[in-house]
């Protein structure tokens, strides 16, 4: 799955615990009608993939949905869910090959034809 966006914040690397546990977090706010601020954390060894994201660049986030179960001490079982980024990518404007347009060659890519003879006549029925 994916989610793209400019990016509207960058959270600092936060750790945790005795084991190291690292975890960084970044907002993405969608280009739709209706814009949604999407927050996606980045874990471990993928929190460095944020270090070159700044604040109003256009990305494209690959991201796993990860759910939990939890179980409070008076025995009420509740559900969390997370949005967890694996990769993260800077998006252009759509140019024309990304929409399967093969690009234009310029005009001087071209030979004028000068053996042209207008006394040929060409033998296509129309």
């Amino acid at each position: 799955m994916e989610v793209q966006g400019k990016v509207k914040m960058v959270g600092e690397t936060q750790t945790f615990g005795n084991n190291g546990f690292r975890k960084r977090e970044i907002v993405v706010t969608t280009e739709e009608q209706y814009p949604q601020h999407i927050m996606v954390e980045f874990v471990q060894d993928k929190c460095d993939l944020l270090n070159n994201v700044s604040v109003g660049q256009p990305v494209k986030i690959g991201i796993n949905l990860r759910g939990r179960e939890w179980v409070n001490p008076q025995g009420e079982t509740k559900y969390f869910n997370s949005i967890q980024g694996w990769r993260i990518e800077s998006v252009q404007a759509e140019s024309n090959a990304s929409a399967g347009i093969p690009p234009v060659p310029p005009m001087n890519a071209f030979e004028p034809a000068d053996d042209l003879n207008e006394d040929d006549h060409d033998d296509l029925p129309f």
